[in-house]
């Protein structure tokens, strides 16, 4: 029996199993680099916290940016690239506020 199932029949399924798939990708990525924001010690969402690159020269993707849809193995491999920190300190890092020593 041939399958005539077309994409908007199965488009909510799908949007819900990426948004799962990027949920999980995010908090694997935040358990793997510590659980905090490395500044601040922030740690209550995951939302909340965010990867910033030390040196935007190697920055290969952006892990927010359609980064969550790739393989964990070259998301973690791009994560080794970044510091954990909450959405406010990124904001202050980026403002020149904050500064951040190199690894």
């Amino acid at each position: 029996m041939p399958d005539n199932r077309r994409y908007v029949d199965r488009a909510e399924y799908l949007k819900k199993a990426v948004k799962n798939r990027r949920k999980t990708i995010k908090a694997k990525l935040v358990e793997y680099k510590g659980g905090r924001c490395i500044i601040c010690g922030y740690c209550k969402s995951n939302d909340a916290l965010d990867l910033h690159h030390l040196n935007p020269k190697t920055k290969s993707f952006g892990i927010s940016s359609g980064g969550l849809t790739r393989s964990w193995e070259k998301v973690k491999i791009e994560a080794d690239k970044c510091i954990l920190v909450c959405a406010n300190c990124h904001r202050e890092i980026h403002s020149g506020i904050t500064e951040v020593q190199p690894i």
